[in-house]
């Protein structure tokens, strides 16, 4: 099938790489030249790992454009991936959708083209972008004649760090469209995905439990939700968990132990449990605020999302307050922080927990010092305040530190030969801020341990 792909961040890229990986046709349209000749060349402008590695399989069924006029005319289906974010008052800001919608219709030419909100968006977005394509056609000169489209949803359940397997080997696919014709298009677009009849990637086998991906064929508002419900749920799932943590510490109870008890219920499960500083990244802030905003158009209050909310902005000023405990005053004190993209496997620093805990260690006095093995480059152009205090090698960060923070557990960090550091600080504190390290192998080591929750 031939595809078209607005957007080339995070969502669009993986997907446009995956179908041309699959076979499909596909051109990619991204307003940013030097991006787009970025792709061309085969590099990725974002960390994702394997990505590279596909754009270099899926080459052949792959372009890279700054023109809709280049990918439109003739595709089957348009994916729109551009950003959605969050306005000052919650809702998602929609002015780059409805530019990229505009700019499809005035392109569309086919008997027949499935338009794809791909993008996190609020529910009714579907009509939205619905009538704002069927405008912006009807005011061109010389439509062409027999063009036809529709519209769908077709949310992603991307995770960073784990995205081309999410893609070619997810829990599900859900499309959604109040359009019959639509749903077809889209069920024969992902077939070779649900029937797992592609060759895997060199660098990615299918996992032998995949043989098959369920299929969720739905109407354009349920889709739309379904995005939303879900995201809110595991923000709710790991916000609870930290919440229990705040109370294990005080009964003396060991968090970790805790989760794992629950998680071994099969109607809860383990995964999304783990206590520490909290989620950050473009998701699950965004979409919860989202929930929240289109609940109050229709006088509706979120009572459990918003405490998600609030629980997880607290995680992370309790890692300051355990230092602060610890250490009494934080004015001069050095305090290295190990890990600034929100979760390993990613340079993406959008609402890290690392910002916020070095923020505010600066406003009270303290001098920090920063490592993280990928996002630094990333880190020196969307963080130029914070720029001067990232230390060049981890041996570095150590030196003469009073306390250091473990934010984001890279794989790096938890392999590390922590035996040689403990020897570097000033006084040997470690914030384990993922309850991710053998607390005892520390206190052999001779750290003194501390946990969030605990």
């Amino acid at each position: 099938m031939k595809v078209c792909v607005v957007g080339t961040g995070y969502v669009g890229l993986t997907t446009g790489v995956s179908l041309a990986f699959l076979g499909h046709e596909v051109t990619c349209v991204d307003l940013d030249q030097a991006k787009v000749d970025m792709l061309t060349a085969g590099r990725c402008p974002i960390y994702e790992p394997g990505m590279e590695d596909l754009l270099a399989e899926a080459a052949q069924n792959l372009t890279f454009t700054t023109s809709y006029a280049d990918g439109v005319p003739g595709a089957d289906v348009v994916f729109v991936a551009v950003q959605t974010p969050s306005a000052a008052d919650g809702s998602p800001d929609l002015r780059y959708l409805r530019s990229a919608a505009e700019s499809v219709a005035q392109a569309l030419d086919h008997d027949f083209t499935v338009v794809v909100n791909k993008s996190t968006v609020p529910i009714g977005s579907g009509n939205w972008v619905d009538a704002i394509l069927r405008d912006s056609f009807k005011q061109r000169e010389n439509r062409p004649a027999g063009t036809e489209f529709a519209v769908a949803s077709n949310p992603e359940f991307l995770r960073e760090g784990n995205a081309i397997a999410d893609t070619l080997y997810p829990d599900r696919i859900v499309i959604g469209s109040d359009n019959p014709r639509s749903l077809e298009v889209l069920n024969r677009l992902y077939r070779p995905i649900i029937n797992q009849t592609f060759t895997p990637p060199t660098f990615l086998s299918r996992p032998e439990d995949v043989n098959a991906v369920p299929l969720v064929s739905t109407d354009l508002a349920s889709a739309e939700l379904i995005k939303y419900a879900a995201n809110a749920f595991l923000a709710l799932k790991i916000s609870y968990a930290n919440e229990i943590g705040q109370l294990a510490a005080k009964v003396g109870a060991d968090i970790t132990e805790v989760a794992r008890g629950m998680g071994l219920d099969q109607r809860i499960g383990s995964r999304f449990l783990q206590p520490g500083v909290g989620w950050g990244g473009s998701c699950f802030g965004k979409d919860t605020k989202a929930l929240i905003a289109t609940a109050s158009e229709y006088n509706l209050e979120m009572p459990i999302v918003k405490a998600a909310r609030d629980v997880n902005q607290r995680q992370r000023a309790i890692a300051v307050e355990r230092l602060q405990d610890e250490l009494r005053i934080l004015k001069g004190r050095k305090i290295g922080l190990l890990g600034l993209a929100f979760k390993p496997n990613t340079d993406d620093l959008r609402d890290a927990p690392a910002l916020d805990i070095a923020n505010s260690l600066l406003a009270r006095g303290a001098r920090v010092k920063l490592h993280d093995p990928v996002a630094t480059d990333r880190f020196r152009v969307e963080q130029p305040e914070l720029a001067p205090y990232l230390s060049p090698t981890i041996d570095e960060l150590f030196a003469d530190c009073d306390a250091v923070v473990l934010v984001t557990e890279w794989a790096q960090y938890l392999e590390l030969d922590w035996s040689k550091f403990v020897g570097l600080m000033r006084s040997p504190i470690l914030l384990d801020g993922r309850h991710v390290l053998d607390a005892e192998r520390m206190r052999r080591l001779g750290y003194k341990y501390l946990a969030v929750a605990g």
